[in-house]
């Protein structure tokens, strides 16, 4: 818990210098399944996600279907994706790369949060249906779009 707060106040820190209306940090609780925008260490928005389809622990390889955990950032915003639109998030680091070498595998890319797939499919009907990623509902997904900015820290906690 101490590490968490040391954490979100460099975060707070760090986030000054972002622009006014802008979120400064996403939470991302994978046990509670919500995704949580702050601004000044403020709940501002809450939504309901979904997950990779073997969420629990971290994501270690591609293929695995967990999603990650840790720090992370928005390191791309995307309307041209095989989903509604997408933020892409900074995974994997180099720590997930390391521990993906441990499994002599690759650790995969492209861990997003975004919206429901273009092509309507039944999978959007099940819970926790991704690959690793964290999805939401298309409207959801789109103020989450307009709040956020690249280089947005991302906590996702177990």
């Amino acid at each position: 818990m101490k590490k968490f707060i040391i954490l979100l106040l460099f975060f707070f820190l760090c986030s000054l210098s972002y622009a006014q209306n802008s979120i400064d940090m996403i939470i991302i609780d994978k046990s509670q399944r919500i995704l949580k925008l702050m601004k000044n260490g403020i709940i501002m928005k809450e939504y309901i996600i979904d997950l990779g389809f073997d969420p629990i622990g971290h994501k270690y390889f591609k293929g695995d279907g967990k999603t990650p955990e840790g720090l992370y950032f928005v390191s791309n915003k995307s309307t041209n994706s095989d989903f509604y639109i997408s933020l892409q998030v900074s995974y994997p680091n180099k720590w997930d790369k390391r521990n993906a070498r441990l499994f002599s595998k690759d650790a995969g890319n492209y861990i997003m949060i975004h919206g429901e797939p273009n092509l309507k499919n039944n999978t959007r009907n099940l819970k926790d249906w991704t690959n690793g990623c964290i999805a939401l509902k298309n409207k959801d997904v789109k103020e989450v779009y307009e709040l956020v900015s690249i280089n947005t820290p991302i906590y996702i906690q177990p």
